[in-house]
């Protein structure tokens, strides 16, 4: 492995760029909130120790970490959240990434945590959801699902969907601009995601939508209340703007469309998310992606908490105390 190559840095470097967040500036006049001094107490778990050379390995050690850290309790569970605000009683984990692969342990450890599919909400210029077997092989054993090398960042959302661990007919691609193996509706790429129980918006919808008819057709087809992982790819956004990626693909949404789609979908109950896929070591001088990221994150992250601060007006809790997220 070159050290320097793919999104293996991407988080040092969406960190780094998120260094002028802070609690004396972090009020986020989109969405009205600042993350940083509200309800929520924020931390940054470090990174998971992952091995890089086994594929199942790494499988484990990231399923065990989120697992380990979804489940925990907030500090102040005990004494002053209201029983009646379950939002509010639950850890929330972002990733930063880093390969695009980490949304399969995410979602097993969220599928276990509300013993429920997740629905999920997935900004890519490409599916995921590609069937491994489909891309011919000598070494493949197309009748084992278990075979490791199926395990990729293009195939983690096929591998979600056996496992049961995505909820069909109210998970959504957006973004979408990819090249295909074919066009046929009825055995192509688009039929294995199709009975996956996808439902897809392309990058050039948005030309006849606009980020408002967007935002509302995902939060329609997701609904409020069902537990949401949000998961972002970076390449949702075009490679002019953010070229830091492995897979760029031309004719993306702008930074700007991003964030107001959104803020269009903050309503959702989101459990988990991640901001995948940024490589810095093909970022430019300016670091524009590793720039457009850590605002994906905090936009993410405003939400996250202006969702506690309309569950603490439905619910109640005592004044002053602070949750984990």
């Amino acid at each position: 492995m070159a050290k320097s190559k793919g999104a293996r840095f991407g988080p040092r470097a969406i960190r780094a760029a998120s260094s002028r967040q802070s609690t004396l500036r972090g009020f986020n006049t989109r969405a009205g909130v600042n993350p940083y001094n509200s309800w929520a107490t924020i931390l940054d778990c470090g990174d998971i120790p992952i091995t890089p050379f086994d594929n199942a390995l790494a499988l484990h050690q990231m399923t065990s970490a989120y697992l380990e850290l979804g489940t925990r309790l907030p500090p102040s569970t005990s004494t002053s959240l209201s029983p009646s605000s379950p939002y509010l009683q639950s850890s929330r984990l972002i990733t930063l990434g880093g390969d695009h692969s980490i949304a399969l342990p995410a979602l097993r450890a969220l599928s276990t945590k509300y013993s429920q599919p997740i629905s999920v909400v997935h900004f890519d210029a490409h599916l995921d959801t590609w069937h491994p077997a489909k891309y011919p092989s000598a070494w493949l054993n197309e009748s084992d699902p278990s075979t490791q090398s199926f395990f990729t960042h293009g195939t983690m959302f096929w591998m979600a969907a056996n496992e049961g661990l995505i909820a069909a007919g109210s998970s959504v691609h957006a973004g979408l601009r990819c090249r295909l193996t074919d066009g046929d509706g009825e055995t192509g790429d688009h039929a294995d995601d199709t009975a996956a129980g996808w439902v897809r918006i392309a990058t050039d919808d948005i030309d006849e939508l606009g980020y408002a008819g967007i935002a509302q057709k995902i939060v329609e087809q997701v609904g409020t209340e069902n537990p949401v992982y949000l998961s972002i790819d970076i390449d949702t956004i075009d490679p002019g703007l953010a070229p830091g990626t492995g897979t760029p693909e031309p004719g993306g949404w702008t930074t700007r469309e991003l964030v107001r789609i959104l803020r269009g979908i903050e309503g959702l109950n989101v459990v988990g998310a991640d901001v995948v896929e940024v490589a810095p070591s093909y970022d430019g001088v300016g670091e524009q992606t590793a720039q457009a990221a850590a605002q994906i994150v905090f936009e993410v992250l405003s939400s996250m908490v202006k969702r506690g601060i309309a569950e603490q007006k439905k619910g109640g809790r005592a004044s002053g105390a602070k949750d984990e997220l």
